[in-house]
């Protein structure tokens, strides 16, 4: 089984169906087929038409990947909002110290630790 491949633009941005303007069929009498796809970049802005095997073309392939966080995983993620420069700081620095991957997740989950624990201790001496 082969993997389909998504259409791109020459600028690397994925084609989804918001982009495509038009999409029709190559019939030939010998040799394959091709659907051919003409869209706008979303990124680029440029048009740009590409032909696609028709036994490689799927309807799916013009359709956003989705997003793969559940509703747990969505509110925990906004609950510890966005990631500040401190954080970003702290780590480029752990990196630098060339430790193990285990290590430095560890480390990272301990630092997240304390912090959730002194935002919690703070917020319910607010309440």
């Amino acid at each position: 089984m082969s993997v389909k491949q998504p259409v791109r633009c020459n600028c690397g941005q994925r084609i989804v169906t918001k982009d495509v303007t038009q999409t029709g069929y190559y019939l030939r009498m010998m040799g394959p087929s091709f659907v051919y796809v003409k869209y706008r970049c979303s990124r680029c802005k440029k048009l740009g038409e590409q032909f696609v095997k028709q036994e490689d073309w799927e309807a799916g392939i013009l359709n956003d990947i989705p997003i793969e966080v559940n509703d747990g995983e969505r509110h925990k993620l906004t609950k510890m909002g966005p990631i500040s420069i401190h954080e970003q700081i702290g780590f480029h620095f752990r990196l630098e110290k060339n430790e193990g991957l285990r290590d430095l997740i560890v480390g990272v989950a301990d630092q997240k630790a304390a912090k959730w624990s002194r935002s919690d201790e703070t917020e319910d001496t607010t309440a």
